[in-house]
């Protein structure tokens, strides 16, 4: 869950981290020391926990490297990007900063590869799928340190309460079960069609197991108005029109606790983390399903990733620093903490004892970021509102997607 403050908030942080960035990075005094300084974010929902972690690692790299000091700051999501890019116009940006994937387009011009800051064993030591979500060009524009598996979780409560004892694993098993749950007052699935939720975690899934994608192979064109994305949002439809979703979440976005998600009126949901869904339906009432398969498998997951800025004071500093907070012994203590999944092979299963997460884990590999594009973010927003278009019954499928890319078509030049 990303912690929301005010723009104020983000202000006040900005402006203490700008002081030390103006203070450190180039090495001071007469001693040699060289200064790094880091921005992250609350990945470690315990903010004390997460304070505690970032200690601890300066500690052992400073024991190793006592020429080098590392200041991390601890901003809040909201609002990150609008800060990281002010600072970074203004040449007071900070050595290090933890990134995810759509990020990295933007910013891809600040960024100074990782490449050469990272040993060869390390960078084999990635799964496959981690590496091509940090790579632009043919270069690492971060050293992973955690990955995800958005996969679809099912509530067995209500699949008692329906009398099914077998969970879907396709788009053809929910359409079979959605009129069973229905006759008994519940939502197979739910779908949030707002434009205030990404993509990412709602129809693209949908488009990749259909075979489709966000961008032509060029990255010059859209692709998702193709055969594959009218199935993929045919399907949606099916499930709307049906009546086997709550269509009040089309155009809204309440707090989950006020939805039928948490009412433990919904059978299954791919949207929603399990961290949110955990205490409205209990852990033991969660059940993982692999990613929905139609003409491939493949859902949502993150890479979160450190990332050096091309200002950095102190490239040979900021390089070690990264490689020693990423390497395969802390990155699994911040995986562990965070409940996310480690991007390295050596590390092994993380969660083997966990009913829930350890499934998650199982989906690492089929798991993808979505499009490396300057433009995937700003390209969402013309495409949300058509998807719900077409949802609401104001178009057909047809015609929003190829509405959604004539809107496109502008931004991609």
């Amino acid at each position: 869950m990303r912690v929301r403050k005010s723009l104020s908030a983000v202000a006040v942080a900005l402006v203490a981290a700008l002081a030390v960035a103006g203070c450190g990075g180039s090495g001071s005094g007469d001693s040699g020391e060289k200064t790094v300084t880091m921005w992250t974010y609350p990945v470690i929902f315990d903010e004390a926990k997460h304070r505690a972690h970032w200690d601890e690692t300066i500690k052992a790299f400073q024991a190793a490297n006592p020429d080098i000091k590392v200041k991390t700051e601890i901003f809040p999501w909201a609002n990150r990007d609008q800060a990281l890019a002010t600072a970074i116009a203004g040449n007071k940006g900070p050595d290090v900063v933890y990134l995810i994937p759509d990020q990295l387009p933007k910013y891809v011009r600040n960024i100074e590869p990782v490449d050469e800051y990272l040993a060869s064993a390390d960078k084999s030591d990635y799964h496959e799928n981690v590496v091509k979500s940090v790579t632009i060009d043919g270069k690492m524009l971060g050293a992973p340190i955690l990955t995800s598996a958005a996969t679809p979780i099912c509530n067995k409560k209500v699949f008692a309460a329906v009398g099914e004892t077998t969970y879907p694993t396709s788009w053809n098993d929910l359409l079979t079960l959605a009129p069973k749950f229905k006759a008994k007052g519940y939502d197979i699935t739910a779908y949030a069609g707002d434009a205030k939720q990404t993509l990412n975690q709602t129809f693209y899934p949908l488009l990749w197991q259909a075979g489709g994608d966000v961008f032509g192979p060029d990255g010059k064109s859209v692709a998702f108005n193709d055969d594959a994305g009218k199935k993929a949002l045919t399907f949606l439809k099916q499930l709307v029109d049906g009546g086997f979703v709550d269509k009040t979440l089309l155009t809204n976005v309440p707090p989950i606790e006020q939805t039928r998600i948490a009412q433990n009126k919904v059978g299954c949901v791919w949207h929603v983390p399990v961290s949110e869904i955990e205490k409205f339906w209990g852990k033991e009432n969660i059940q993982v399903v692999p990613h929905f398969t139609e003409t491939r498998q493949l859902g949502y997951g993150t890479v979160g990733s450190l990332s050096m800025l091309k200002n950095a004071k102190n490239k040979e500093a900021a390089g070690k620093w990264i490689a020693f907070a990423t390497n395969a012994e802390n990155s699994k203590k911040y995986d562990l903490a965070s409940g996310f999944f480690s991007p390295r092979k050596s590390t092994g299963t993380l969660y083997a004892d966990d009913p829930v997460l350890g499934e998650q884990e199982k989906q690492v590999g089929n798991s993808t970021v979505g499009p490396l594009h300057e433009k995937a973010r700003d390209l969402q927003g013309v495409l949300s509102p058509e998807i719900q278009a077409a949802l609401l019954g104001k178009k057909s499928v047809e015609q929003a997607l190829d509405d959604a890319a004539k809107a496109a078509a502008p931004l991609l030049g």
